[in-house]
């Protein structure tokens, strides 16, 4: 049940996205003769709706070998057109299910700040106490007190417990506290939050490098996943994100939060093509079950308003 309320979410968080895209091919698509216009009209929209020229390129192409003068119709070309976005993410849909031979499981959580980063830990966080993993929290954006105070409020929601420590505490020596009570307490699982202060992109840099240098003292294999939490509404905007954290630290995966707010879905799909990192999660809102696995053949359909 739960499931089939997050995809009505999700529907709805994508309508926006589907009124640009679906919305443009209704239109430009009654009974319609699949010439070279065409395809070229199909396929601005389709950069135009953030998915980039690659995949734009990529559907194009198909279409031409396949249904190249024919006569097509509107449902058709979404019809074929979201079959051709799972396809492109079908093999970045991977859930993170945390490896029970490492406890805990360490999540370094990066993102710049307003990306929806604290928020998102804590809805993993209730994911994974629903799966009945026992969860820690570390507040390692020790700069901003709302982000430390947000945590907590997720801790008190979830069951979890939440490392912190005073304003501008060392976000390393926080970490390792963090790292070492879970250990201690037989803890799944530890998601770190980490600031997310791009403007100042060295001393971020160093940062996050010297989290990953001091919780490597106690376990050698951590952290076990490193997460991007990216605003979907920042549309184009994602991909200089992603290769400037690539750049900082060893990104393993993404979650794509504010669906709901954007009507650049579509990025999400630029994303899969250009680096092939996991997409572990989406969010469609505020709450907890907001937060769900991406199921590709789902958010296709729903991309392109079907």
């Amino acid at each position: 049940m739960a499931l089939t309320g997050f995809f009505t979410r999700l529907k709805s968080g994508l309508s926006r996205s589907a009124e640009k895209l679906g919305g443009g091919i209704t239109a430009a698509f009654t009974k319609r003769k699949l010439d070279d216009e065409a395809l070229e009209e199909l396929e601005d929209m389709l950069i135009a709706a953030d998915l980039g020229p690659a995949v734009a390129a990529r559907v194009i192409g198909n279409f031409r070998r396949t249904r190249f003068g024919k006569e097509v119709s509107d449902e058709e070309v979404r019809d074929a057109l979201a079959g051709e976005i799972a396809a492109v993410l079908a093999p970045v849909a991977l859930p993170l299910v945390p490896d029970g031979d490492k406890k805990p499981f360490v999540i370094l959580m990066t993102g710049v700040n307003g990306a929806g980063k604290t928020t998102t830990i804590g809805k993993l966080a209730s994911l994974y106490r629903e799966q009945g993993l026992s969860v820690m929290l570390a507040a390692g954006d020790t700069f901003r007190a709302a982000a430390v105070e947000q945590l907590q409020i997720w801790g008190t929601r979830t069951g979890a417990h939440v490392v912190s420590a005073p304003a501008n505490t060392d976000a390393a020596s926080l970490a390792h506290e963090a790292l070492s009570k879970a250990k201690a307490a037989g803890a799944d699982v530890l998601l770190i939050d980490t600031a997310g202060r791009l403007h100042n992109k060295t001393a971020l840099m160093e940062e996050l490098r010297k989290i990953i240098r001091v919780i490597r003292k106690i376990d050698t294999t951590a952290p076990h996943a490193t997460l991007l939490t990216l605003d979907a509404t920042i549309g184009q905007n994602a991909i200089a994100q992603v290769q400037t954290f690539k750049e900082m630290v060893d990104l393993t995966g993404l979650v794509v939060t504010k669906l709901d707010g954007s009507a650049r879905g579509g990025i999400v799909v630029a994303l899969a093509e250009k680096f092939s990192l996991p997409v572990h999660a989406v969010g469609t809102g505020e709450q907890a079950a907001d937060l769900r696995p991406f199921e590709p053949a789902e958010f296709a359909r729903a991309l392109v308003g079907l």
